[in-house]
């Protein structure tokens, strides 16, 4: 349990030094703030929608994210969003 825990805060952390990997992500950073890391902890760990209702982001976007939480990968990538607190992106500013 400790080596998993280990690992997925390496990756978060990894995450959060890279650039998105959407390519054009239309989306402005926020400041990286104690609420931006904790909502990126919730946001990888427990479900990626909850992440974005911590930043106080459009509905649309949270079910969004809870939505595609389902699939593996895009924890990270909502956790690097609710890390940066990041406002707008793509398909309506949902992602």
């Amino acid at each position: 349990m400790k080596k998993i825990l280990t690992s997925m805060a390496l990756v978060a952390v990894l995450a959060s030094m890279t650039p998105a990997f959407a390519g054009g992500t239309e989306g402005t950073p926020g400041k990286i703030s104690g609420r931006s890391v904790g909502a990126a902890a919730v946001s990888l760990i427990v479900w990626p929608g909850l992440g974005q209702l911590i930043n106080d982001q459009p509905v649309d976007k949270n079910v969004t994210h809870a939505v595609l939480g389902l699939t593996g990968i895009f924890r990270f990538w909502s956790c690097y969003d609710a890390l940066v607190d990041r406002q707008g992106g793509v398909w309506h500013s949902r992602i």
